[in-house]
């Protein structure tokens, strides 16, 4: 039987991913917090801009984490944490809150999850576009 390898996310990767996201943010004049979690929920790298409002940085971590933890991006997991949707007690099942507006992302290397990027500091829709813009440079 064979193994394939696939290659973590690295520091530079997560650096990458946090420069990418803040740049995108600059240029939309939005302020933002950027974590990245490895696939074992660990963080690999932080910004959080002093202009940004204080609880961006918990944010961004939750997004993350919410993203790595069911492996979605945290825009499509809004209408599923509604009451009656399937995951309308997941928050109370896991040991960590999680976050349900957009702006966390998976991230994926040959397809296989190796990682998640969340922002926060900007409207739901600004913070996933910010998110994905780091992502693709990954691809």
């Amino acid at each position: 039987m064979s193994t394939t390898t696939v290659a973590p996310l690295t520091i530079e990767d997560a650096e990458l991913l946090v420069a990418t996201a803040r740049r995108a943010a600059e240029e939309a004049g939005v302020t933002v917090s950027v974590t990245v979690l490895d696939a074992g929920g660990h963080l690999l790298a932080f910004r959080r801009d002093d202009r940004a409002v204080l609880i961006s940085g918990e944010t961004s971590t939750r997004k993350a984490y919410t993203a790595l933890q069911l492996n979605a991006a945290t825009a499509d997991l809004v209408d599923a944490v509604q009451p009656g949707g399937p995951f309308h007690t997941l928050p109370t099942a896991l040991d960590r809150p999680l976050l349900f507006i957009a702006g966390g992302l998976p991230v994926h290397r040959d397809g296989r999850l190796i990682g998640a990027i969340g922002v926060g500091g900007g409207a739901p829709e600004q913070d996933h576009g910010f998110a994905a813009a780091a992502v693709a440079v990954l691809v």
